[in-house]
């Protein structure tokens, strides 16, 4: 399509309606300049039909000028948007047809639904063109938020295993590698939207000492659970779980989650059993949560497999390796 092409703006079946019914409305040759005129067409489109009609009126008719006008003002391109609107809202929202001559006012009035139709339906197609640009921006907005999401969670879940893989080369510091794998294991939580809270301290209203800490707190398949994390160099045994069993029965419907560095004592295992009967615990290891991040699965789908053992098959040291 070449440029003189592209610059035209009224459709061809608008614009011959155009040319059909500007001269209906107007009742002289002069009445259709100042039509034009008044619509703010730029003097040097209709200078040379004003002309004509002023000097030589009987070489052209209201026809010839409507056509020119409308000629000149399409082929100007987007300076001449104004004027185009103007015309064609002129036309639209005419309702004087008393003003035209008696023998033109019913084809007027015909000429101008028909327009009003184009009109319409042309409004209707650019609202509807509108509307799918819109939704197609908000579904590629969304996806372009969903993509940047994935690769932040990504970004994230990256950090946290470098951080827990750092947690290994730091035998010589316990006490600090154990509230560093709290905060590691919270901020994994945290990363799928389960944690509740974390590192929670209950004080006596007194005097204030802490009488009670929890590791963490998350909601899971809408039920809350207590988090207690052990990083050990022994299993963990009775000492150790029966704390955190004490923390479930002082509290009604909560469940329990244990993690631990270096899996469990048959005797905890056992008692893990027996509590199940009235409440729900099961128990993780650290290697699990290594694997977990390096195979990229959702910790919501692993926690859920290992609450729906413990629950349902009375397992409550389900591996998921």
């Amino acid at each position: 399509m070449n440029k003189t092409a592209e610059a035209f703006h009224y459709p061809s079946e608008l614009f011959n309606l155009l040319v059909d019914t500007i001269p209906l409305l107007c009742r002289s040759k002069k009445d259709v300049v100042l039509f034009f005129r008044g619509a703010g067409v730029a003097p040097e489109d209709i200078t040379e039909v004003a002309n004509l009609v002023l000097h030589s009126p009987n070489t052209i008719n209201k026809y010839d000028i409507v056509r020119t006008v409308l000629t000149n003002v399409n082929a100007r391109g987007d300076s001449a948007l104004r004027a185009r609107r103007e015309i064609l809202k002129r036309v639209v929202e005419f309702e004087s047809f008393e003003t035209c001559w008696e023998n033109d006012q019913l084809k007027a009035k015909g000429l101008v639904a028909s327009i009003r139709e184009v009109v319409h339906k042309k409004d209707s197609f650019t609202r509807m063109k509108k509307e799918r640009d819109t939704e197609r921006n908000e579904r590629l907005a969304k996806q372009h938020a969903e993509r940047n999401a994935i690769i932040e969670k990504r970004r994230m879940l990256d950090d946290i295993q470098n951080r827990l893989s750092a947690l290994f080369t730091m035998d010589d510091r316990p006490h600090q590698r154990g509230k560093l794998l709290e905060s590691v294991l919270n901020d994994l939580f945290q990363t799928y939207g389960i944690l509740v809270r974390q590192d929670f301290r209950r004080k006596d209203p007194d005097t204030a000492v802490v009488v009670e800490q929890i590791d963490g707190i998350i909601e899971l398949n809408g039920q809350i659970h207590l988090v207690e994390m052990k990083w050990l160099n022994s299993p963990v045994g009775m000492s150790e779980f029966t704390p955190h069993v004490y923390r479930l029965y002082s509290r009604a419907d909560v469940h329990g989650i244990f993690i631990a560095t270096n899996n469990y004592t048959d005797a905890v295992i056992t008692e893990c059993q027996r509590v199940l009967n009235q409440k729900t615990i099961f128990l993780c290891t650290l290697h699990e949560f290594v694997m977990l991040l390096q195979r990229q699965d959702d910790l919501a789908q692993f926690l859920k497999r290992k609450s729906e053992a413990a629950i349902i098959d009375k397992n409550p040291f389900l591996e998921i390796l």
